[in-house]
């Protein structure tokens, strides 16, 4: 340690003595070393921006090659190339109705270019080893939109998917698994986007990220896809549906309410995959519970509470009344999880807190006895079953 410390020493007093001798007349040794410290920073800040250029061009690479191997194995083993005139591509069946004035316009002449491009896509998968992929330009793919190559990849691997016979896929990436990190690559780049883009969500929205998100949702739908994203993407999707809430509750503009009801639609979305939906109703549920602790606290001491948070709040019951009612329908009341702490909470202190805030707060315990049904609704037939 100490020759390492030595030599550290007599390296910046070389470096001080050298910056020394070669600084300008006109200048101090202070401001000609600020002067060298800027330049190395641009210099390094070029650098590093075309690293990153070069990292999501061989990303994108590796996601042709991914798909072109896919599509010629499927090609060889005769899964696609009898399923081709049998089926269409399907397109999103999740998609948020567009509000008239929020910008997402998701017409049917958008759904019309995506079928073409999975015809153009499967047209282009001939026989060879690694068949060409084409890379049609979507309104999209923009340099406002630079994700759109990531999420273009996994539409175009869940069109695959659709179009090949069940199971033949995941004997596919079971043979290519040493190429399934693109996959959760591309998957986690995506999240990278949606996650700035909601930190900061501005009008009109564009229909990228409503179309981002039901991408999502699908591929973690798919068992076998899902095996090669959850382990590596579970922390920035528990991230990213963190973002979401927050932007939820944290949002104190004045006109607000649009954003919200489209970031709770974004919530429904993204929970309308079942593998995600507990871990939303969970945070979710906690949230509600830790504000009805908090005017608990105040109706027994009157005291001020956040107006904004409590008027936000009812963005999250109806997110959850959508995601228990999609539960109950699909008949998965199982996997809700009792066993979850933050329901086992709510449930217990339903009663008594309706009880102690219906005079001060109606519609609030109001809420709260909407989802006291769901929730007990649920764990009825969950005993039935």
């Amino acid at each position: 340690m100490d020759v390492q410390k030595w030599y550290v020493r007599t390296s910046k007093l070389a470096l001080a003595l050298a910056i020394i001798r070669s600084k300008p007349a006109d200048k101090s040794s202070r401001e000609y070393t600020e002067h060298l410290a800027m330049m190395v920073s641009e210099q390094e800040s070029k650098w590093r921006s075309k690293v990153e250029a070069l990292e999501a061009e061989v990303l994108q690479l590796r996601q042709n090659l991914l798909l072109s191997k896919i599509c010629s194995g499927s090609y060889k083993s005769g899964n696609l190339s009898s399923q081709l005139q049998a089926q269409e591509p399907r397109s999103s069946e999740n998609t948020l109705t567009p509000m008239e004035d929020s910008g997402c316009d998701l017409s049917n002449e958008q759904r019309t270019e995506s079928l073409e491009l999975s015809q153009h896509f499967v047209e282009s998968c001939t026989p060879i080893p690694f068949p060409p992929l084409p890379l049609v330009k979507r309104p999209c793919a923009t340099l406002e939109n630079p994700l759109s190559s990531h999420m273009k990849f996994l539409q175009h691997l869940l069109e695959l998917k659709n179009l090949t016979e069940s199971g033949s896929l995941k004997t596919d990436l079971t043979y290519f698994e040493k190429d399934s990190s693109t996959v959760s690559d591309s998957v986690i780049q995506l999240l990278d986007g949606l996650i700035t883009f909601y930190h900061n969500p501005k009008l009109p929205f564009s229909s990228f990220w409503t179309e981002a998100i039901d991408t999502l949702a699908r591929l973690i739908s798919d068992y076998n896809l899902s095996n090669y994203i959850l382990k590596k993407c579970s922390k920035k999707l528990e991230e990213f549906e963190k973002t979401l809430l927050q932007i939820i509750l944290g949002n104190n503009n004045i006109n607000r309410f649009q954003v919200q009801h489209y970031v709770s639609h974004s919530l429904v979305t993204l929970g309308s995959c079942s593998l995600l939906r507990k871990s939303i109703i969970s945070l979710l549920l906690s949230e509600v519970n830790s504000f009805a602790d908090v005017l608990g606290a105040v109706n027994q001491e009157p005291a001020s509470y956040d107006v904004t948070r409590y008027e936000n709040i009812f963005f999250l019951f109806w997110v959850l009344e959508q995601l228990l009612q999609k539960e109950t329908k699909e008949g998965n009341t199982a996997s809700i999880g009792h066993d979850d702490q933050e329901i086992k909470k709510f449930l217990q202190k339903h009663d008594e807190t309706i009880s102690q805030l219906s005079d001060a707060f109606p519609l609030f315990t109001f809420y709260l006895w909407r989802l006291g049904i769901l929730l007990n609704s649920a764990e009825i037939e969950t005993v039935k079953n």
